[in-house]
């Protein structure tokens, strides 16, 4: 019998093993492209491209390469993943993919420096773009895209996020419209897609707000579907889109498209209608507002990173409360002072 259990306990051992470095192998094939775009980044001193795509097994990968600006997107970068997306829905061998941040952000939204450009110019042209100022937003994609959620998925970067059929996020990452504090509007489709995922209420109150949403509330009211270990997004969403893609493509298609055709905001005529609506409502009025949010969003950033201006604010309480207050403390003190004497 002993001689079992120790042939049983190396078994599993050599199991656990196996799967370690099975996931190991896994995690080093995912960002083995970053790494190697990096090391020829070095060499060649030519810049690293800001959308990356490559494929595991019939999955199709498509990572956001701006570390250095929390993957914000400009026009640029906007149109890359366009074409990436497009890739992917023409290539017949992959029926799911999965939109990623490289460097521990998702994406940070539309890029601030091009934004302050626009402003500057007193341009709302960015917001017109018929794709969607920060990927094919203004349209349903063709295939199911699973999103993996790390650190910051702001403004945009939420947007684009709600344009992927699945979400996976961090236990960390932080959702949030903060273009809010820019007075920068919804242009990518958020108005309609966030409502038609967490109702009504629910999306007032966090367009209005701009407050941040963290996982543990964005499960709650439907904004995510699954919440993951930190450094485990890309890893799950991957998983969960090779658990999509076994199964029979034709009719989880059909069930999709029906979904969207007949799921609330989701039906296609409406969705066009109200995406539009939300693009040619932008006033010219807006750009003021952008030019004062810019400057505000700068020098904030020259005093250090507000991170709690969503908070509201404490009562003020007036002196004659202020020296009741004092009073209680007061006694308070002595009554202890005395208790211990």
């Amino acid at each position: 019998m002993q001689k079992l259990f120790v042939v049983n306990r190396y078994i599993c051992n050599k199991i656990r093993t196996n799967d370690l470095i099975k996931n190991n192998l896994q995690k080093r094939t995912l960002c083995l492209s970053a790494v190697r775009h990096a090391e020829s980044e070095e060499k060649s001193a030519t810049p690293a491209p800001t959308i990356l795509i490559e494929k595991d097994a019939n999955i199709t990968l498509i990572g956001i390469n701006r570390e250095q600006q929390r993957n914000s997107i400009d026009g640029a970068t906007a149109e890359k993943l366009s074409e990436a997306i497009n890739q992917f829905e023409a290539d017949d061998s992959s029926p799911v993919g999965v939109l990623y941040g490289i460097g521990g952000s998702f994406s940070a939204g539309y890029d601030v420096q091009e934004l302050e450009a626009e402003a500057q110019r007193g341009s709302l042209n960015f917001l017109l773009r018929h794709e969607g100022s920060v990927g094919p937003t203004r349209r349903h994609t063709r295939k199911p895209l699973v999103c993996g959620i790390s650190g910051y998925c702001v403004a945009g970067g939420l947007e684009l996020a709600l344009l992927c059929d699945l979400r996976v996020m961090e236990d960390t990452a932080v959702l949030g419209f903060f273009n809010r504090r820019l007075g920068v509007p919804l242009s990518d489709g958020g108005t309609v897609r966030l409502a038609a995922a967490v109702g009504y209420s629910n999306a007032v109150d966090i367009i209005q707000t701009g407050r941040r949403v963290y996982a543990k509330e964005a499960q709650r009211i439907g904004l995510v579907n699954r919440v993951v270990a930190t450094g485990t997004a890309l890893g799950q969403a991957v998983n969960l889109a090779f658990s999509i893609a076994k199964f029979p493509m034709a009719s989880l298609m059909h069930d999709r498209n029906a979904l969207l055709d007949n799921a609330n905001a989701y039906n296609r005529p409406g969705f066009y209608a109200a995406v539009h609506n939300e693009i040619m409502n932008v006033s010219a009025a807006m750009v003021t507002d952008m030019q004062e949010g810019v400057k505000r969003f700068k020098s904030s950033e020259t005093k250090g990173a507000t991170t709690d201006t969503y908070q509201i604010k404490q009562k003020a309480i007036p002196d004659w409360e202020k020296a009741e207050i004092a009073i209680e403390e007061s006694k308070k003190d002595f009554v202890t002072h005395v208790k211990f004497q």
